[in-house]
């Protein structure tokens, strides 16, 4: 059994494992994979934004190189006054506003998304102070969402983020197991004066930094 961890702003400034980079060649192009004690994927290879992500060819990869559990770690908009920045939010289920890729472009396969249970239990345990409940929602970006858009959001969930729904959906086309941990780095457009920056979740993601890489040696030392 291999784990593999998805990292995107969130990581950018964490200590990271040795790890030995390798290109997996997919049915859908190419992915930069780091391997060794686990299979580490970072999703913002080269700078590219969420709607540019070749989401197909990253998860593939990781089915690939024998991923059969994922960990994801999501930056994330709170889309609710009590879900403070600075909080961690493990997530029970997800929404899309925006298209989502699948592997089955020439036949009709239904699949039933779900984030794993029994991930999401294990990760509760290592994070105790992560909410363990909770809707995400996932827009197309990479623009923030407009003060309205975010008002109709927050009906029908509790987080706001650009990726995760469609690494958990293509994760349940290729049986591997999934969950999150997102970060909530800011309240969403409109929640607070503060303007909604991607410097601002930049400098948020430096501030946690140490915080992060606990997070990520104590997932790999638990689950690994």
């Amino acid at each position: 059994m291999t784990l593999g961890i998805i990292g995107g702003t969130s990581l950018l400034f964490s200590r990271l494992p040795e790890l030995e980079k390798h290109h997996v060649a997919t049915p859908f192009g190419s992915a930069e994979l780091l391997c060794g004690e686990v299979v580490m994927l970072m999703r913002h290879q080269n700078g590219l934004p969420p709607h540019r992500i070749n989401y197909r060819a990253n998860l593939s990869a990781l089915a690939i190189a024998g991923v059969d559990r994922i960990v994801a770690f999501g930056s994330s908009g709170s889309l609710k006054p009590e879900i403070s920045p600075g909080s961690l939010v493990i997530p029970t289920d997800y929404i899309s506003v925006t298209d989502i890729p699948s592997i089955h472009d020439h036949a009709i396969v239904h699949i039933s998304p779900k984030l794993s249970s029994a991930l999401g239990d294990t990760l509760a345990r290592i994070v105790p102070e992560a909410r363990y409940w909770g809707v995400y929602v996932q827009t197309r970006g990479p623009r923030i969402e407009t003060v309205s858009e975010v008002r109709a959001l927050s009906a029908i969930a509790d987080i706001v983020g650009m990726t995760l729904a469609s690494e958990a959906t293509l994760a349940c086309e290729l049986g591997m197991e999934f969950c999150a941990l997102c970060t909530v780095d800011n309240y969403a457009n409109g929640l607070s004066t503060q303007e909604v920056t991607y410097e601002h979740i930049l400098s948020v993601s430096q501030q946690n930094r140490e915080r992060t890489s606990r997070t990520v040696s104590a997932i790999i030392r638990t689950m690994g």
